[in-house]
C-alpha cells in the first residue's frame, strides 16, 4: 500500500500529530501537516523541532492551514481532539477520496467507532461526537482506522515538540475491509521508529486506553488536583471506581472484555505519580476540554443500551457544565 508517490497528511500539529509528522519526514517519507497559529509559522520559518531526552532535531515539514490546497490523500492521520475535529471536519473533505485510508489518533471514542462493531449498535452514529452526522460526511466511517497513542508528548513552544516517556501505537482496522490499510500503516509508522503493534479488534484498545482517562481527566479538571491526589481521597477514589465499573458493563454490552480489575488499572495510574492530566492542563490554559469524546458517547451508548450509568452522568454533567463556562469566560475575554 505504501509507495514513492503515496500522499500522506497528518491533521493537527500538536503533541502527537507533529511528532508522527516529523518522525515521517525524519525517515525520509514525503508528508504535509496541517496546523495553525504561530505553531504554523514556526513550522514554516524553522521547521518543525522534536526533542526526546538528549536528542535534538529539526526537520523541514511542509506545513499548511488549508486542506484544499493539498487534493485528494492516499492516507490522513487525524490527530485533533473530538471537539475540534467537529468543527474542522467539513473543512477535511477535499482530502478525502473514494479509496484514502483515514487513521484516527485520538483520545475517546472516535466518530467511526459502531461501524462494523458494536453487534446490534453496529454501523450506528453517536451524535456526541458526529453531531449530526457532520465528521463522517467528510471522513467516512467505512475508511477508517484506530491509532491508540500510549506515549507522551507536549509542546514546549511553537515548533517545539517534546517527546516524553513511551513509544507504543496500537494500530487496526475500523472494518474488515481495511485490514490491508491498517497494517501498511503500522508499517509506515514502524518505519518513523514507532513501536508499533495491531489492535485485535482496535476497538477494545480504544475502550481499555478510555477507561483510565474517563475518570482522571474530568475530576482532575473539575478539582484541580493530581491523579494522586484523586486516588487517595477515598471519596474521589470511590468516584473512580463507580464510574469505572459502569464502563465495564457498558464495554460487554458491546462485546468487549477488559483483562485488568480496576484495582490493577488504578494501581498502574498510581504509579505515575502526581502528574496533571491533559484535561487539566486544558483548563489550566484556557482550552476546550474532550467532555464528548471521553464522556459523551460512552454515557450516548448507555442510554441507547438501556444501562443504568449514574455516576457516568454525573461526572459527564460536571464537566459539561465546567467547560461550557469556560467557553463563556474565554468569549468575554475576547470581547
Amino acid at each position: 500500500m505504501n509507495t514513492p508517490n503515496q500522499k500522506i497528511t497528518v491533521v493537527g500539529g500538536g503533541a502527537i500529530g507533529g511528532l508522527i509528522a516529523a518522525r515521517l519526514a525524519h525517515a525520509g517519507v514525503a508528508v504535509n501537516l496541517l496546523a495553525r497559529g504561530a505553531h504554523l509559522e514556526a513550522i514554516r520559518r524553522d521547521g518543525l523541532t522534536i526533542v526526546e531526552g538528549d536528542t535534538r532535531y529539526t526537520q523541514a515539514v511542509h506545513a499548511t492551514d488549508t486542506a484544499a490546497s493539498l487534493g485528494v490523500q492516499d492516507l490522513v492521520f487525524v490527530c485533533l481532539k473530538g471537539q475540534a475535529l467537529v468543527q474542522a471536519a467539513a473543512s477535511l473533505a477535499p482530502l478525502v477520496g473514494p479509496h484514502t485510508h483515514i487513521v484516527s489518533a485520538m483520545n475517546g471514542v472516535p466518530w467511526w467507532f459502531l461501524h462494523a462493531f458494536g453487534g446490534a449498535r453496529a454501523n450506528g452514529r453517536l451524535e456526541a461526537v458526529d453531531p449530526g452526522g457532520v465528521v463522517s460526511a467528510a471522513l467516512p466511517p467505512a475508511q477508517a482506522s484506530g491509532c491508540v497513542v500510549h506515549l507522551s508528548s507536549s509542546i514546549a513552544g511553537p515548533g517545539v515538540i517534546h517527546k516524553g516517556n513511551g513509544n507504543q501505537l496500537i494500530v487496526g482496522e475500523g472494518s474488515p475491509q481495511m485490514a490491508a490499510h491498517a497494517q501498511a500503516a503500522r508499517e509506515l509508522l514502524t518505519r518513523a521508529g514507532f513501536e508499533v503493534t495491531p489492535g485485535a479488534p482496535i476497538q477494545a484498545d480504544i475502550w481499555a486506553k478510555l477507561w483510565g482517562n474517563m475518570t482522571m481527566n474530568p475530576i482532575s479538571a473539575l478539582t484541580r488536583s493530581t491523579a494522586d491526589v484523586i486516588l487517595d481521597d477515598p471519596l474521589t477514589a470511590g468516584l473512580v471506581s463507580a464510574v469505572m465499573a459502569e464502563a465495564r458493563s457498558i464495554g460487554e454490552a458491546l462485546g468487549i472484555r477488559l483483562a485488568m480489575t480496576i484495582e490493577e488499572r488504578n494501581a498502574i495510574t498510581r504509579k505515575l505519580g502526581a502528574f496533571k492530566t491533559s484535561m487539566l492542563q486544558d483548563v489550566e490554559a484556557g482550552r476546550t476540554l474532550e467532555v464528548e469524546a471521553l464522556l459523551g458517547a460512552p454515557y450516548e451508548l448507555a442510554q441507547r443500551m438501556g444501562l443504568a450509568a449514574p455516576s457516568l452522568g454525573m461526572l459527564y454533567g460536571l464537566a459539561r457544565q465546567l467547560d461550557a463556562n469556560l467557553e463563556a469566560t474565554r468569549r468575554a475575554v475576547a470581547r
